[in-house]
């Protein structure tokens, strides 16, 4: 367990988080092994068998603290949350928004256009680092179809049309993928991106990381008065956070996708932290799970300069501004919604 950036993650199975007057408890086999003040707290992440009684939810209930619940491999379950106290009007105009299809293209465009950027970025990057030829011819004629996929975006009024070309530029970033690990890389080179279950230990690692990226942009649409269900890029589907899947689009390289690398080349995590379990599913045990959130939190406290605001701020903020952007644009106040492309 651990408290950073407001956020208390439970990773031990069998623990009990309890309320204690006006704090949680975490107990493990009837041992106090936390205690937090609830007011230190944004929300709290319980994963797999962690039991939350009644009483500390009421708790969070009264002080606006969120409890999520995710499985292992960090998939969000359920949102235990008080009452909304975000602006109707902002709502409303974000669902007349979402059902209008040029409105829709145009969000969807941007979230994309951002997305595709800070992927080849990322890979420009890691082309620029490595000194393997093949790695570097690899990366590059990645980086050069990702770029053919930002230009016909500009004009793209369809939001199929853009969903489809966000897919197209998925399938050949994970094609190159492998280019980028350095390390143990016969075990950690994904055969594309699977999920639900994931088949592979890459693939186990970014799942987890998109789930804990999920989590924090419920809670960014949230603060920022907006619905997390209802979004443009991803089509509405019951119990899918839809406006949170859009806003973490552009965040999966910058938070998710480079932290699973270094984590692996920095051999932080190993080969030997995953279960191989029945059906050909790739879990990580509770050690690599532990060392994967210890390493997410380091990396949204890194303090970065955000391209539209230009201000240092540790990039676990990034998701919180970004929804406000999106509301500002709702609201009428900016002329489109303007993603966070970064080289950091």
């Amino acid at each position: 367990m651990e408290v950073q950036l407001n956020t208390l993650y439970v990773v031990t199975r069998g623990s009990t988080v309890r309320r204690d007057h006006l704090t949680l408890q975490v107990i493990v086999e009837k041992v106090v092994r936390i205690t937090v003040p609830v007011h230190q707290l944004e929300s709290v992440a319980v994963f797999g068998g962690v039991h939350v009684t009644p009483s500390a939810m009421g708790l969070c209930a009264e002080n606006g603290v969120a409890v999520n619940f995710l499985t292992e491999s960090g998939r969000l379950l359920a949102r235990v949350d008080a009452p909304s106290s975000g602006n109707v009007l902002l709502r409303r105009e974000q669902f007349r928004k979402a059902d209008d299809a040029l409105a829709r293209a145009t969000v969807s465009r941007c979230v994309v256009a951002g997305k595709v950027q800070n992927c080849r970025n990322l890979m420009l990057r890691s082309a620029r680092e490595t000194t393997d030829a093949t790695d570097q011819a690899a990366l590059t004629a990645a980086t050069i179809h990702l770029a053919s996929v930002l230009s016909p975006l500009e004009t793209d009024t369809d939001a199929n049309t853009v969903r489809g070309r966000e897919g197209d530029a998925a399938r050949e970033y994970f094609a190159a993928f492998g280019a980028m690990v350095r390390t143990n890389r016969v075990e950690f080179t994904p055969a594309g991106r699977t999920r639900r279950p994931p088949l592979d230990r890459m693939n186990s690692l970014l799942s987890f990381l998109y789930g804990l990226l999920t989590h924090d942009c419920v809670s960014a649409c949230s603060a920022a008065g907006l619905d997390p269900s209802v979004g443009f890029l991803h089509v509405d589907r019951p119990g899918r956070p839809g406006l949170a899947l859009d806003l973490m689009e552009e965040f999966r390289p910058l938070l998710a996708d480079r932290l699973a690398l270094a984590l692996v080349n920095r051999q932080q995590v190993k080969p030997g932290g995953f279960e191989i379990r029945d059906g050909g599913a790739v879990m990580m045990d509770d050690t690599t799970r532990k060392a994967v959130l210890s390493g997410y939190q380091q990396r949204k406290r890194e303090e970065v300069t955000h391209p539209y605001l230009n201000q240092k701020v540790p990039l676990g903020r990034f998701p919180f501004l970004q929804a406000r952007i999106l509301a500002r644009y709702l609201r009428g106040d900016l002329p489109s919604y303007v993603p966070c492309i970064t080289k950091n």
